[in-house]
């Protein structure tokens, strides 16, 4: 018998928090290669003929941003991305349980809810927790993609230029008021739900598999082989909307309505091709962070749930 892991019995609150901590402590190690992937995403913006590559993989970029705007460069938008983590693994990772065990019971009366392992309704749970997650964070991305894609050396893409978070919310506000902080929002809500729709569902299904076999335990080993083929299918699946959602975020406003008229647009002037640009960074940046968030999350829970254990008995 599998027996329940400590993300089943926390609280909502308790997956909350251990998820949110779990993708900070990712994100540290991760941002550098996510500042890379935002560039090279914008690189060629609407070209219709192709261009030199300034950034022309992901290693060269990065040497080149550290060349050009020191160790402060490549963790521009580090502070935004903690945030941004908080709010949107906080629900993607804390809400997921729930959200299984809200729907399971529906179409399995009699059986316990937190044992059931349906596909389509885990990738359906894990699109809904994303989802929340997207909308949450959406502002402190807004800000982040612009942080990262701003360089007084190169210019790609559209510059906006903040001194910190709280400038860029307040400049955002000023500006386009309360809705202009949740600008491309439904470019957010397509790009995570399609990667929390992969992330969590193909985590479990292959840990779970994993598990039948003996040969991976039930430690690190067994974590971590599970999250490197999760990373690997949210890169796949998360691309062509990661490409979207920078676009649509970094514009001032002149260049796309939204996230469709921005893929019509990028796939007429760029080819198809151009969905995945920057997709050799994403699996540099998404692996290493699924599997980071993954591997930090069992340790997480666990630490919550050992310290709403003690609540309780005090």
């Amino acid at each position: 018998m599998v027996k329940d892991s400590a993300s089943q019995k926390i609280s909502t609150a308790g997956g909350f928090i251990a998820g949110g901590l779990a993708a900070c402590g990712a994100v540290t190690f991760t941002n550098p290669i996510e500042l890379v992937k935002t560039r090279m995403q914008l690189q060629g913006e609407l070209a219709k003929t192709k261009g030199p590559k300034i950034y022309k993989n992901p290693l060269q970029a990065l040497f080149l941003i550290y060349k050009n705007e020191g160790l402060r460069g490549i963790q521009k938008g580090l502070t935004c991305a903690y945030i941004y983590q908080i709010g949107l693994n906080g629900c993607r990772l804390g809400l997921y349980e729930p959200c299984r065990n809200i729907i399971n019971p529906i179409f399995y009366p009699n059986e316990d809810p937190r044992r059931v392992q349906n596909i389509p309704i885990n990738i359906f749970a894990g699109a809904l927790s994303g989802i929340a997650g997207a909308i949450i964070g959406s502002p402190m991305y807004l800000v982040k993609t612009r942080m990262q894609s701003y360089s007084s050396s190169i210019q790609i893409g559209e510059q906006t230029h903040y001194k910190s978070v709280w400038d860029g919310l307040c400049s955002i506000y000023k500006a386009e008021g309360f809705t202009g902080l949740f600008r491309g929002v439904d470019a957010a809500i397509l790009r995570t739900g399609a990667g929390s729709a992969a992330q969590l569902p193909l985590y479990n299904f292959t840990k779970h598999e994993m598990m039948k076999t003996d040969f991976f335990g039930t430690g690190a080993s067994l974590h971590l082989s599970a999250s490197i083929v999760a990373g690997l299918g949210v890169g796949i699946v998360m691309n062509p909307w990661d490409v979207i959602l920078t676009r649509v975020y970094n514009q001032k406003g002149d260049l796309y309505k939204g996230p469709i008229d921005c893929l019509l647009k990028t796939v007429k002037s760029e080819g198809l091709f151009a969905l995945y640009k920057g997709f050799g960074a994403q699996i540099l940046r998404i692996g290493p962070h699924t599997v980071l968030t993954l591997m930090f999350m069992e340790q997480t829970m666990s630490l919550v749930y050992a310290v709403e254990k003690k609540i309780l008995k005090a």
